[in-house]
């Protein structure tokens, strides 16, 4: 027996004394480089949060295992090798924003910024840099661009293969500069555009009383006229502010302008659609596993009186998920054209080095399970508007809004309310 235990201590001893060894011999694991740390970084939020848990049908961890394998002497050479990975998801909508792109975008969504004032995005289709709007006021708007003109070039440098962030940074620059945009628009040719850079202020609302006249009586009907050019930090106390002031001033009925709205900030969106919601949901999100989530309405309506509410292709993102609301709930008349498209939800995440990334983490659909991402909504009066000037938006030379105020008093709505 005692032999026995004998042999066993040495045959321990001796595995021991050979899995020491072969751990001597075996090379040690390499430490990362802070460059290597980044991509690393960037790859675990995506990993975990991305929408598409396929990763665009490709092997995520793969692609990792090959970027850590690169040498990565600077941060640029880390930056490049972020967009390379999130390239490869084919999603222009989760991207990397460097430090000065990701101060700018916290900017813009706080309340003001600088450059010539456009919303752009990369056409799934074509890869072509297309304009969702110009904002309301800005240098853009002025020069005269319109929503789904194709930025062909900047400066002289032709757009196509640059990323969303490589031509906003080209387009930015100190106030007063220009810089030179060539213009591609459907049926037209190709112009060249000198845009000054300016300080663009985003109060996003533009309210006010109008006296029309309507069929059924002499007594014009008093509407409240509300353009919302951008969901952004201030607008959901701003629109609240004026349907509150428009209210005390009679107001009747309303026209809510969305058009040329390129969205921003989805709590934003939600908190208007409560505005004029007092029951039913407003949108449904749905996450990388199909988990449905929901935001409702909280019985918080500031009014119910009649609403129209005016889109075309420059509505986006945001702005789809308050008119898809207010279509499917019944609660407005959509008059216009088809909004553009945009049914994905980004998160925004800080990063280590002060740069930030947007991730698409969800879809939504509007209240009727509809998925308009690429697809849009559906107006239920469809009218097109030929190009006005921005000074004869919302006036007599404005169809759509002209069709808006028909449709307010013809059909006796705003009658409605006088009894």
């Amino acid at each position: 027996m005692g032999k026995q235990r004998f042999w066993v201590k040495r045959l321990i001893g001796s595995l021991l004394l050979l899995v020491i060894g072969l751990g001597l011999l075996a090379p040690p694991a390499l430490a990362l480089t802070e460059e290597q740390k980044f991509v690393a970084e960037v790859w675990r939020i995506v990993d975990r949060a991305y929408v598409d848990d396929t990763f665009n049908h490709q092997n995520w961890w793969l692609i990792r295992q090959k970027l850590l394998k690169n040498p990565m002497g600077n941060r640029e050479q880390a930056y490049s090798a972020v967009q390379q990975m999130l390239a490869s998801l084919d999603d222009p909508f989760t991207r990397l924003l460097q430090p000065d792109q990701y101060r700018s975008l916290q900017t813009n969504t706080s309340g003001e910024l600088t450059g010539v004032g456009l919303q752009i995005a990369l056409d799934p289709e074509t890869k072509k840099l297309r304009v969702i709007a110009p904002i309301a006021g800005s240098p853009a708007e002025r020069a005269g661009i319109q929503p789904a003109d194709t930025i062909l070039k900047i400066d002289g440098v032709v757009t196509e293969g640059l990323s969303l962030d490589e031509a906003a940074d080209r387009m930015r620059g100190p106030i007063g500069s220009s810089v030179r945009l060539t213009i591609g628009r459907e049926g037209e040719s190709v112009t060249d555009l000198e845009v000054k850079r300016d300080r663009i202020a985003l109060n996003p609302v533009l309210a006010d009383l109008r006296l029309q006249s309507r069929a059924e009586t002499d007594k014009p009907a008093k509407i409240g006229y509300i353009r919302l050019s951008q969901f952004n930090a201030n607008a959901a106390a701003e629109v609240a502010h004026s349907i509150d002031r428009l209210e005390r001033q009679g107001a009747e009925a309303y026209i809510l302008d969305l058009r040329n709205n390129p969205g921003g900030l989805l709590q934003a969106g939600i908190e208007i659609a409560r505005l004029w919601l007092n029951e039913g949901t407003i949108v449904y999100t749905v996450n990388r596993q199909g988990v449905m989530g929901s935001f409702e309405a909280t019985g918080d309506a500031l009014t119910r009186d009649p609403l129209v509410v005016l889109v075309n292709q420059g509505t986006a993102s945001a702005s789809e998920i308050l008119a898809g609301a207010l279509k499917d709930n019944g609660r407005a008349t959509i008059l216009g054209e088809k909004t553009f498209g945009k049914g994905l939800i980004q998160s925004l995440f800080d990063l280590s080095d002060g740069s930030g990334l947007a991730v698409t983490v969800a879809r939504y659909e509007t209240p009727a399970h509809h998925d308009i991402n690429k697809l849009g909504i559906t107006p239920d009066v469809s009218l097109t508007l030929d190009p006005i000037r921005i000074d004869q938006i919302a006036t007599q030379a404005d169809r759509q809004y002209q069709a808006a105020v028909n449709l307010l008093t013809a059909d006796s709505m705003v009658a409605a309310g006088d009894t």
